[in-house]
């Protein structure tokens, strides 16, 4: 199958590759869109991992508040560049993982910072393991790799607070 202008637009709108990496992805998987969605998906996934040494001081600070005011959270999630943490795709990770922190209670942010003696599930009180709350079919984790294989850079969670009433 012929590699059209058309597959490769709707390629990188799916995706968010460059042209080349959508043309070739295209010619190795035979025009399959789907196919080759997945493969830039994965190829995304190592280059993350290249990248998960790399420096993340640059990022935002976002807060959510629930409806009602009685729950609150505070996410500061890092990157590696200022021009990064200005995208609208790092903005709006940040606002998911602070809702998920105001809906999901976690109280570490990954399984390796789970203090000895405790014995609830890591799923349950590490925020990465989570089940996403938008689409509990990926954890906290994984959303936050496919943002940063989409971006580029090493995005990961500093830290976070949460506030409830009462509590």
């Amino acid at each position: 199958m012929e590699v059209t202008v058309d597959l490769i637009r709707a390629l990188r709108e799916r995706t968010g590759a460059g042209i080349m990496e959508c043309k070739t992805s295209l010619e190795a998987n035979q025009g399959d869109l789907d196919k080759a969605a997945e493969a830039l998906r994965v190829q995304g996934f190592a280059q993350v991992a290249k990248r998960a040494d790399r420096a993340t001081d640059q990022g935002v600070v976002e807060a959510y508040v629930h409806t009602g005011g009685r729950v609150g959270a505070m996410v500061e999630l890092g990157c590696e560049t200022d021009f990064v943490a200005r995208t609208p795709e790092f903005k709006e990770l940040a606002h998911n993982i602070a809702m998920q922190v105001a809906a999901m209670s976690p109280d570490y942010v990954s399984e390796s910072d789970i203090e000895d003696g405790d014995e609830r599930p890591p799923a349950q009180v590490s925020l990465l393991l989570q089940p996403f709350i938008k689409d509990s079919s990926s954890s906290v984790a994984e959303v936050i790799q496919e943002i940063a294989a989409k971006l580029g850079e090493n995005v990961r969670v500093i830290r976070f607070s949460r506030l409830a009433l009462g509590e």
